[in-house]
């Protein structure tokens, strides 16, 4: 098996635990006993457990960033844009919901240099999101609201459906971009 194969079913592996019981509370010799081998083989694969954290939430932060410039090129209207990010939004909770627990829970514990990194790609994300909102309020797409508020009850909603997905068992993915883009767009009356 290829060193880097390895490294990915151990980074796999942690993130499983840190959402099952929260990135401070694992330690090495957690995920080590979990890949059945010695905490000391551990660190021929990864430096450290605050290593693998920062894969994790690093990748996923630049893939909501690819994915906000993707949007962002296309020709669209704001409308559709939206529908996109929210379908982005559920695809990546659908196919990394250990890894969004993670950036949504324990960012925080990245060392400094990269809570700045993250902190920017988010707050940059949330402006990017929010002047596509704005637009749209604009062209009269969207009903003249607050864009915080709009913006807050979506990104809320996206932000935490990691946690209802997994509880509810695992709803079709095409049912639910479906919904949620018209609950959250179109709302419920």
């Amino acid at each position: 098996m290829s060193t880097t194969s390895r490294k990915s079913e151990i980074i796999s592996k942690a993130s499983q635990l840190f959402k099952e019981k929260g990135y401070s509370a694992v330690t090495v010799r957690d995920i080590a006993q979990a890949m059945e081998m010695k905490a000391a083989s551990l660190y021929n694969h990864i430096d450290s457990k605050q290593e693998i954290l920062s894969i994790l939430i690093l990748d996923l932060a630049r893939d909501f960033t690819d994915g906000m410039h993707q949007v962002q090129q296309m020709k669209n209207s704001p409308l559709q844009k939206i529908e996109a990010l929210i379908e982005l939004h559920i695809d990546i909770t659908v196919n990394q919901s250990e890894a969004l627990a993670a950036l949504n829970n324990d960012w925080m514990h990245l060392p400094e240099n990269e809570v700045v990194e993250f902190v920017a790609m988010r707050e940059s994300y949330e402006e990017n999101f929010r002047n596509i909102i704005k637009e749209g309020i604009s062209l009269g797409q969207i009903q003249s609201r607050h864009p915080e508020v709009i913006l807050f009850s979506i990104l809320s909603t996206l932000r935490t459906l990691y946690l209802w997905y997994q509880k509810r068992g695992k709803l079709d993915v095409n049912v639910l971009k479906r919904d949620m883009v018209a609950v959250l767009l179109r709302g419920i009356v």
